[in-house]
């Protein structure tokens, strides 16, 4: 399964979704422009380290960030490296896992959301509901 998740085409496909999200560089401060280049340089490097169990996860960086309402709440921001990996596992697991999950199966789904199981739930207690009173 490692081999899968370490593919080149799935790395590939997974930088280019970490690049699309944006975001900020983690502890190593390596920028999303500097982690395509890295990939591009370094990736038999990158593949073996992992699949020979040398690579190992960087701290999160701790960021605050204020809530509209006043006080902080602590953000944590992987590694840029660590995102790429993420992502790779998690494209991989999806394919795999995706197809066997139930069609009213809502949470941390890809293109599914809270409000769409709350009308799912809505729609459920109203057939039920008119059997009830029918």
């Amino acid at each position: 399964m490692l081999e899968e998740v370490l593919d080149i085409r799935n790395v590939k496909y997974a930088l280019k979704q970490v690049t699309s999200n944006k975001g900020a560089s983690g502890v190593d401060g390596m920028s999303l422009k500097e982690l395509n280049d890295y990939i591009n340089d370094h990736y038999q490097t990158f593949r073996l380290d992992i699949l020979e169990g040398k690579y190992k996860p960087q701290p999160v960086r701790r960021v605050e960030i204020p809530k509209p309402g006043g006080g902080k709440r602590l953000l944590g921001i992987p590694t840029v490296i660590d995102r790429l990996i993420q992502q790779s596992i998690s494209q991989r697991l999806t394919a795999i896992w995706e197809p066997e999950f139930h069609s009213w199966s809502y949470g941390f789904r890809p293109n599914r959301n809270a409000h769409q199981a709350v009308t799912q739930a809505q729609s459920f207690w109203k057939r039920v509901t008119q059997k009830l009173w029918s």
